[in-house]
């Protein structure tokens, strides 16, 4: 069969410029699956009140973190595209959910490199399910595949935060860090409101209202972003062999005064110190791709935080990237697909 492939990330602006970062942030805060609310409601709140605001303090945080490539998660995304296409027949392109290179893009790039295509396997960057994330990505590349009126079809990679060979990788490219003298090493995911957990709950009865729901088996963990973090987290300690209190949990990344999952990372950063971590290791696993949420709202911003509350060493673990197990486990994706560890 003539197969191509697609790793899709999330995206970035063309520039630091205000301008291009005001349209970015336009075409993401407009998503139905991020700000989920009536589309007269989000365009006001978004085009009236958010972006007008953030644009200019986005513009300064981009560039901060610009490289003279470009975006970090572009230039990175490129880069295992590169690293991926070494070890496999098949064409490989990139797509993001907002910007350029659209999945449309990467689906007539593989067209063009291969006549004749039949199925175009997508990956995700996104190791676990969230409506504004993983959910996001797939439903936008179906649309413009059906859009496209294409012939080809299209396999879709599942959520991979609990296969093993993820979790192997994800494990070889902290356990380096954990050489160091640390007192914490925090786990630090992308924050969703509480509300989209909710909605993602198709018991209806489970997710927030059963005590440790994330514990508790139940149908609603397939798209369960709360309970993936969680199991990924869980999986983690006990591959390295992190003993219990020097291990913690969080979300970063809130936007708006709803309430979000918690704890918060920045009210840890805050925290920590006090409680007598001086010496902390940060890492993001829901990023598989060092981004502005990593090298700026972490390395930059979260550093900054916990350094004025008392802390004396801060370090942040890169994403995964261009890990060779993290390239070889795609591999694996494209020749097999994702294996599932069996867990309750």
């Amino acid at each position: 069969m003539k197969r191509g492939i697609i790793l899709m990330n999330l995206g970035s602006p063309d520039s630091t410029s205000v301008r291009d970062v005001r349209k970015y942030l336009n075409e993401f805060l407009m998503d139905e699956r991020v700000i989920d609310m009536n589309w007269l409601g989000r365009l006001l709140l978004v085009r009236g009140i958010i972006v007008p605001f953030r644009a200019p303090k986005s513009a300064k945080a981009y560039a901060s973190i610009w490289t003279r490539e470009g975006s970090p998660l572009i230039v990175i995304t490129k880069q295992l595209q590169a690293a991926l296409q070494e070890q496999v027949s098949e064409p490989v392109a990139i797509a993001m959910r907002y910007g350029s290179p659209s999945p449309r893009d990467a689906y007539e790039e593989l067209l063009q490199r291969m006549p004749g295509l039949e199925e175009v396997i997508l990956i995700p960057m996104y190791p676990h399910y969230a409506m504004s994330s993983y959910e996001t990505a797939v439903e936008y590349a179906k649309e413009q595949h059906l859009q496209g009126g294409y012939s080809f079809t299209l396999d879709i990679i599942p959520p991979y935060y609990d296969e093993p060979h993820y979790l192997e990788a994800l494990a070889d490219s902290i356990k380096p860090f954990l050489a160091q003298e640390y007192d914490q090493i925090l786990f630090s995911y992308h924050g969703i409101p509480e509300r989209h957990i909710l909605k993602g709950d198709i018991t209806g009865t489970h997710c927030l209202k059963v005590a440790s729901c994330c514990e508790v088996d139940s149908p609603a963990h397939k798209q369960c972003y709360r309970h993936q973090c969680w199991f990924t987290t869980k999986k983690m300690v006990e591959y390295l062999g992190i003993p219990e209190g020097k291990w913690g949990f969080s979300f970063q990344s809130r936007l708006g005064r709803d309430p979000w999952l918690q704890p918060y990372t920045a009210k840890r950063l805050e925290e920590l110190p006090g409680e007598g971590v001086k010496k902390l290791l940060v890492v993001c696993p829901a990023f598989v791709s060092d981004c502005l949420e990593t090298l700026e709202e972490i390395a930059e911003e979260g550093k900054e935080e916990f350094l004025h509350a008392g802390g004396e060493v801060f370090t942040i673990i890169p994403c995964l990237n261009l890990h060779p197990m993290w390239v070889n486990t795609l591999v694996r994706y494209v020749a097999e697909g994702v294996e599932t560890s069996s867990h309750s």
